[in-house]
Formats: C-alpha cells, sequence, structure tokens
C-alpha cells in the first residue's frame, strides 16, 4: 500500500509540475523574463516588471517551488521576483533552486551558477522606502558560484557572498562573506573555512 501512495504522489507532484512549468513559461514569455531551457515550476512564481527596461534572467536548470509542501522543510510564500526601477537588472545563472523565495531588485542582484536558496530567503539591494529620507541609496548584491543559504535567510544591500560558502539558517547577512566558509548569526560572521 506505501508503494502506491509513493507512486501516486510521485505521479501528482511530475503532472503539477509540468502544468506550473508550461503556464510560467508561457506568463514569462509575454512579460519578456527570460528563463532558461528545463527549469521547472512547483505553483506559480511572481514575477513583478515595473518597466520594459528592467531585466529579469534566469539560466537553465533552475528549480522554483511555490507550492507550500514543494519543500519538505516547508515554504511560507510563493517565490517573488521584483525588478522596481527602469534600469534594475535581476540576473541570476544556471542550475540555481528558490523555495519560497523573495528577491527586490532596485538596482542590480546577481546570483552566480548553482546558488540554492533554502526555503522563505529574502534578498535585496534595496531598504524599500525610497522616498523616506532614512533609507540609504541602493546597493548592488552579488552572490557568487555554489553558494547555500540556509532556511529564512536574509541577505541586505551592498552584500557580496564569495563562491562555494554556505550561510547557515535564520541569519541576516549584512557584510561581505569571503568564499569557502561556513558564515551564520545576526549579523552573519564567519564560522568556519572550508577546505
Amino acid at each position: 500500500m506505501l508503494k502506491l501512495f509513493n507512486f501516486l504522489d510521485r505521479l501528482y507532484w511530475f503532472i503539477g509540475r509540468s502544468f506550473y512549468t508550461l503556464n510560467m513559461r508561457f506568463f514569462c514569455y509575454l512579460t519578456g523574463i527570460e528563463i532558461g531551457a528545463k527549469s521547472v515550476f512547483y505553483g506559480n512564481s511572481k514575477f513583478k516588471k515595473l518597466y520594459s527596461t528592467a531585466h529579469i534572467s534566469f539560466g537553465s536548470n533552475c528549480c522554483f517551488r511555490s507550492l507550500p509542501t514543494s519543500n519538505l522543510i516547508g515554504i511560507d510564500r510563493p517565490c517573488i521576483f521584483s525588478v522596481l526601477e527602469k534600469e534594475a537588472i535581476l540576473k541570476v545563472g544556471s542550475g540555481c533552486g528558490f523555495s519560497g523565495t523573495v528577491i527586490g531588485c532596485f538596482d542590480r542582484v546577481t546570483l552566480g551558477n548553482n546558488v540554492k536558496c533554502g526555503a522563505n530567503t529574502l534578498i535585496t539591494d534595496s531598504d524599500w522606502h525610497p522616498e523616506d529620507p532614512r533609507g540609504g541609496k541602493c546597493k548592488p548584491v552579488i552572490i557568487e558560484d555554489n553558494v547555500w543559504l540556509g532556511v529564512n535567510v536574509v541577505v541586505l544591500k551592498g552584500v557580496k557572498i564569495g563562491k562555494n560558502s554556505v550561510i547557515g539558517a535564520g541569519s541576516v547577512v549584512s557584510k561581505d562573506i569571503p568564499e569557502n566558509v561556513i558564515a551564520a548569526g545576526n549579523p552573519c560572521r564567519v564560522i568556519k573555512i572550508i577546505n
């Protein structure tokens, strides 16, 4: 009986993934958002592009998980990707994974290849209230190849995370993190070097 339930569960996710992928690819095509080959969607992601001059692109083999149980750690929201200024650029490499991830881009956010964003992660290059004088200027965010962001990680403006680094669950990254390290905390700091 367990084998039957497992088979039906896999069938359910296969059919759902096929439907959502087709739906999201069509939407992205109509709105000028570049989605690379073999990328898949579990649920509908939200893409917001306020100006035609702004740019959103994802490489091939990316995975977007927006349904609450599509990642068994649990997802609180769908994936949301926004470019909110005329020249804003959100550029993502190939092989990246997103689970309820929110990326807000007012200037530039760049993710390399094979970046894994754990459940409910947030990446932003802004303070989000440009009309408020207490907010500072937008600053680009760069996340290099093979970075893994744990569940509920927040990456703030002006940050660069070096390749092959791991950011521990619940961390708030407000300063640069070098490559080949494990970093965690609020504020996030290096706790171990990866050999």
